[in-house]
């Protein structure tokens, strides 16, 4: 448990970070799994927000259970967590841009 594993594991976490914060705008899929028939066009912007803020809270919680493997888990206050999900919402412009801001011919 050295610092290649918590390297890795910082690493890893940031790309799966990307991966999801991206997730909900890249397919029309719910949670990227599920797709009602009342969805067959291109889900709701608020839909998309919901997924979002659900892939943080998933994110979040790998993130206490890397922490928890490595070693402790620090105690955080709302700062932490209000300033986490605004990386997250700047994570997730990629994918923002590709949904609402590209031209399609």
């Amino acid at each position: 448990m050295g610092a290649i594993n918590q390297t890795v594991a910082v690493w890893l976490l940031i790309l799966l970070a990307f991966v999801a914060a991206n997730l909900p705008f890249i397919n029309n899929r719910v949670f990227a799994v599920w797709q009602p028939k009342s969805l067959i066009s291109s889900k709701a912007f608020w839909l998309r927000a919901l997924e979002l803020f659900a892939f943080y809270l998933l994110i979040g919680a790998l993130g206490i259970a890397f922490e928890r493997w490595i070693g402790n888990v620090f105690n955080q206050r709302w700062e932490f967590y209000a300033i986490t999900f605004s990386l997250f919402v700047v994570m997730a412009f990629p994918g923002f841009v590709f949904r609402y801001l590209l031209r399609r011919a």
